[in-house]
């Protein structure tokens, strides 16, 4: 009976891996396609490879171009003004264009402008890193 639970935990690891990089795969096209988010799918897949390999978990925290901002993110620190800025910029440039050039359709347009709005409350919502300086005169006080 031993081997039918190791087999089942395998297969089940598998799919979690399958499903990580699906997502990371999604999320990269997400840098790209204005209105495909990005950070919802990287989350997604950090879960995934939590259960289903501890390397690729490393491996996606520690990336170069995400794993600083997705570290932030899970740790509750917030995000920096500069990717706020860059992610905002980035945001109203593609959907404005897409609503734009991609449609003529007003209700599209409103459901594009609802999106823009909302994404854009949440990412000023979101709280900015402490900086160590700030760190350390606050543990004084």
């Amino acid at each position: 009976m031993k081997g039918v639970f190791r087999m089942q935990d395998g297969l089940k690891r598998l799919v979690l891996v399958v499903a990580g990089t699906v997502c990371v795969t999604i999320g990269a096209i997400g840098v790209f396609v204005p209105v495909l988010p990005t950070t919802p799918f990287l989350l997604l897949a950090a879960a995934c490879y939590t259960r289903g390999s501890r390397r690729l978990y490393c491996a996606l925290l520690n990336n170069r171009l995400v794993g600083s901002y997705l570290r932030n993110y899970l740790e509750g620190r917030g995000m920096t003004r500069r990717s706020k800025i860059w992610t905002l910029t980035l945001l109203w440039a593609g959907i404005t264009l897409a609503a734009a050039l991609a449609t003529d359709s007003l209700h599209v347009r409103v459901v594009l402008g609802i999106v823009l709005t909302a994404v854009t409350l949440h990412i000023l919502s979101i709280g900015e890193p402490v900086k160590q300086d700030d760190a350390s005169e606050l543990a004084r006080s």
